[in-house]
C-alpha cells in the first residue's frame, strides 16, 4: 500500500465537509500534484511560527491520564494481535507518557492549545490499530467505506470524530523539514541548502518503511511536563537524538536518570554551538493538520541553519539513529530531483505534508540559495 492509495482510500471513507476543513493537497511547480490524509484549514497552514516560547503556547492542562478507553471483544482482539507482532518483529516499544492534544487554538505566527498527558501502549492499543485495519483492508480489496472497517467505526467514524480531539484519544508528534546551508564547493557547485530526507526503519512503530522528513517524533515530556509541552522542545531534542546521536534520550534503550538531559552540559557539540549565539537555529512551525490514518495531530515544521559555518565543521557529524533505515540528501538547487522526490509514492502522509510545507516556506526565505518552482497548496 503506498502512499496515494492511503490517500484515496480515506477520502472515500471520510467525503466531505462544510466546516472549511480539507484534506491537505499540493501542486509542484506545473507537473506534479500531491494529495495527502492529513486533515487541515486554511487558517493552520503558512503559520511562520518562530518556535519560541512567546509564540509557542501549547499549554499542559493535566498530567494524570484519564483515558477510560473501553474495548470490544474484537477491538482487545486486535490489540493484542499488535502487541504480539510488534514483539515479533522487534519494534521497539517503551510505554512512555505521551502528550494527547486536548484543545487546539492555531493561527498565523501562534501555538495555542491545551495538551494532557496519555501512554503509549494506550496508544499503541487503540488509534495506532487503525493503520493496520486499512492496510489490511486495501490489501485483500475489501472496501473501504463506514461499516466496513470495524475499528475505524468505532475510534475515528466521521469527521466531527476527528476534529472533535478532546473526546478521543489525539496523540501525535513534530516532524520538520531540515535545511543546511553549505559554501559553494568546486564539485557540487553554488552555496545551497542541505535537505534531509530519512528512510523510516522497519522497527518503528510509525510510518514504518516510509520516507519522511527528519527530525520526527512522537511530542512527549522528558523529564518538565510544562516545559515540554511546547513544540519546539520535542524538535530540539528529536534534533540532538535522530541528527547529533544522543543515544541517552532515547526512552527505547534505557530510563532517563537525568535530572535536565537537555542542560547545557550535557548538549552534543553541534547543539552546542547553534545555541550558543542567537540566530544560528531557526525553527518555524510551518502548518498543523490531523492526519486521518490514526487521528494523530501533526505539527508541520522547518529547520534551517544559516550559517555555513555549521556545515564545514559540523557536516561530517550529522548521522542518523536507528529509527532510519538511511538518509537521503538533497540540494535546493535541484528542482528537478526534488519534483521527483515529490511525486515519490513511498512518503509517509505526514512528511510529505511537512515537505511541502517546509519546501513552499524555504522558497520564501531561502534566497539565492534556493531554486523552486511555486508550491500552492489546497484542501479538498
Amino acid at each position: 500500500m503506498n502512499q496515494r492509495d492511503t490517500a484515496r482510500a480515506l477520502s472515500d471513507y471520510y467525503g466531505t465537509t462544510t466546516t472549511g476543513h480539507g484534506r491537505y493537497a499540493a501542486r509542484f511547480g506545473t507537473g506534479t500534484r500531491a494529495s495527502t490524509t492529513v486533515l487541515t484549514h486554511p487558517d493552520w497552514l503558512d503559520l511562520d511560527c518562530p518556535l519560541i516560547p512567546s509564540h509557542d503556547r501549547l499549554k499542559l492542562s493535566a498530567v494524570t491520564p484519564d483515558d477510560h478507553l473501553t474495548m470490544d471483544e474484537q477491538s482487545a482482539g486486535r490489540a493484542a494481535q499488535r502487541l504480539a507482532e510488534s514483539l515479533a518483529l522487534g519494534n521497539r516499544m517503551v510505554n512512555m507518557p505521551l502528550y494527547r492534544l486536548l484543545d487546539v487554538g492555531v493561527r498565523k505566527h501562534a501555538l495555542e492549545g491545551a495538551v494532557g498527558v496519555t501512554n503509549f501502549v494506550g496508544y499503541v492499543v487503540t488509534m495506532d490499530l487503525l493503520e493496520g485495519e486499512l492496510v489490511d483492508a486495501l490489501t485483500t480489496g475489501q472496501p473501504i467505506a463506514p461499516g466496513a472497517l470495524p475499528l475505524r467505526d468505532v475510534y475515528l467514524p466521521d469527521l466531527p470524530s476527528v476534529l472533535d480531539v478532546a473526546d478521543r484519544m489525539c496523540a501525535g508528534g513534530t516532524l520538520a523539514l531540515t535545511a543546511i546551508a553549505r559554501p559553494a564547493d568546486p564539485v557540487r557547485g553554488e552555496a545551497d541548502y542541505l535537505l534531509l530526507v530519512q528512510e523510516r526503519s522497519g522497527h518503528v512503530i510509525n510510518a514504518a518503511r516510509r520516507l519522511a522528513v527528519i527530525p520526527k517524533g512522537f511530542h512527549q515530556p522528558l523529564t518538565d511536563y510544562r516545559a515540554d509541552a511546547q513544540v519546539g522542545a520535542t524538535l530540539r531534542r528529536e534534533m540532538e537524538e535522530e541528527l547529533f546521536g544522543r543515544e541517552d534520550l532515547d526512552n527505547t534503550v534505557g530510563d532517563q536518570r537525568h535530572a535536565d538531559p537537555m542542560h547545557p552540559s550535557r548538549l552534543s557539540e553541534p547543539m552546542r554551538w547553534l545555541m550558543a549565539e542567537p540566530g544560528r537555529l531557526r525553527m518555524e512551525c510551518t502548518g498543523f493538520g490531523l492526519n486521518l490514518v490514526s487521528g494523530n495531530f501533526e505539527f508541520a515544521s522547518l529547520i534551517v541553519i544559516e550559517d555555513p559555518k555549521f556545515w564545514t565543521e559540523f557536516g561530517g557529524q550529522i548521522r542518523a539513529n536507528w529509527e532510519s533505515s538511511n538518509l537521503r540528501q538533497y540540494s535546493s538547487l535541484d528542482a528537478e530531483l526534488l519534483e521527483a522526490l515529490v511525486n515519490d509514492v513511498a512518503w509517509s502522509n505526514e512528511g510529505l505534508f511537512a515537505l511541502l510545507q517546509g519546501l513552499r516556506r524555504l522558497r520564501e526565505i531561502g534566497g539565492s540559495r534556493v531554486n523552486l518552482p511555486t508550491i500552492e497548496w489546497e484542501t479538498e
